[in-house]
């Protein structure tokens, strides 16, 4: 299905109103309310990590998740400057009128700065999102917005903490992209430097906020089909043992967002471009990663929840798009973050991100050990 194809004539007028009534909106310091006031329009700050001290040229941790804040967009510029698939991805489905859930633009969010390692790269994004300014330095950035989103497309987190800990300090609400940290060491150490500063933070794989991972949550929830007695995660992209670092946080962040925290140890085996790891838990049954699984036709990312009474599987797509399924997921990850700057309340407990980063150490700890079980307290 091609959802702007689909959807009836009624529709597309209303989100093609809503798109028009939000750039308006925005452009003001504040924003009318439903009782007839005004809330304060929510200043972002986005700051795009290194990989290992080199600048990430188009983030897509920010350049994709992170302009879902900001209401105005010049697209031809944005698709000069993009791959010709992101092009046509924005067109047709992220900046595309009829595909906003009736909730894009959000009217109250814009991004007002934003830093780059390469203040080239920096400002190539402000001409591609007209109204954010190039931030010299992340000390400058934090003193002219109310939260922050650090983005990290393909990095190893080494330099995360030193990113978000001026605006942890100054209690602006910060999303740190995974792997954050780097370590469970360098995880620890942002969750407590945040706890001791009293900020709200969020960390989170996009995977958490699937269309079908939603679903699995509420059936979960519900109790109708019983507890959950076994999953499997599986990413189809081809197993690397650099790959397992940063992208296997993918599968590993569907395991505890679906199962929760408490893993206790973890076994991983790779063979060619395929890696599978036993996830075990003390008081439950176990979990499974695929990491480069096997599969034909190549699907980017499936999950199957073995309930008590029922099996439930899905992948990114919602009725057989994915591109429209992954539009939605870059949507609900940032709606997550401004209801967390808006509420103060963190969406996600400190131990599912813990956990997460220690199972990935974890699985490198039993790779160099004939996949032996390694629990999680071997690498905290």
């Amino acid at each position: 299905m091609n959802p702007p194809e689909q959807l009836p004539r009624r529709q597309m007028i209303k989100t093609t109103a809503a798109a028009v009534a939000g750039t308006a909106l925005a452009a003001a310091n504040s924003v009318a309310t439903a009782d007839g006031g005004t809330s304060k329009m929510l200043r972002i700050g986005v700051i795009s990590a290194t990989n290992r001290g080199k600048p990430q040229a188009r983030n897509g941790h920010t350049w994709h998740f992170a302009q879902y804040f900001h209401p105005t967009i010049d697209l031809d510029a944005f698709c000069k400057f993009v791959d010709p698939g992101s092009a046509e991805f924005f067109r047709k489905y992220v900046r595309h009128p009829r595909c906003t859930f009736d909730q894009l633009p959000f009217p109250d969010t814009r991004i007002t700065h934003y830093y780059d390692a390469n203040p080239k790269d920096a400002a190539d994004f402000a001409k591609a999102f007209p109204g954010v300014q190039v931030a010299p330095s992340v000390a400058e950035l934090v003193d002219q917005v109310d939260a922050i989103w650090l983005g990290d497309a393909s990095g190893y987190g080494d330099d995360h903490f030193d990113l978000v800990a001026p605006g942890l300090r100054k209690g602006l609400p910060t999303f740190c992209d995974k792997p954050i940290g780097e370590t469970p060491a360098g995880t620890r150490k942002i969750l407590e430097f945040a706890r001791r500063c009293k900020t709200p933070i969020m960390s989170s794989s996009l995977f958490r906020h699937e269309w079908g991972t939603e679903a699995a949550l509420r059936m979960r929830d519900s109790g109708e089909f019983g507890p959950i007695e076994y999953m499997v995660a599986s990413l189809q992209s081809g197993y690397t043992d650099n790959g397992w670092m940063v992208y296997g946080q993918h599968p590993a962040w569907m395991v505890v967002t679906l199962m929760g925290a408490g893993v206790e140890a973890v076994s991983l085996y790779a063979r060619g471009n395929a890696g599978h790891a036993r996830v075990t838990f003390a008081d439950r049954m176990p979990a499974d990663i695929w990491y480069g699984r096997p599969n034909t036709p190549f699907i980017y990312n499936h999950t199957e929840v073995h309930f008590q009474k029922r099996k439930f599987e899905y992948s990114p797509a919602i009725e057989g798009d994915f591109w429209y399924g992954h539009h939605y997921e870059m949507f609900r990850m940032a709606a997550t973050f401004r209801e967390m700057v808006k509420t103060r309340r963190e969406p996600i407990p400190h131990q599912e991100i813990l956990d997460v980063t220690a199972m990935i150490h974890a699985g490198v700890k039993s790779r160099m050990e004939q996949s032996r079980l390694v629990r999680l307290a071997e690498v905290m």
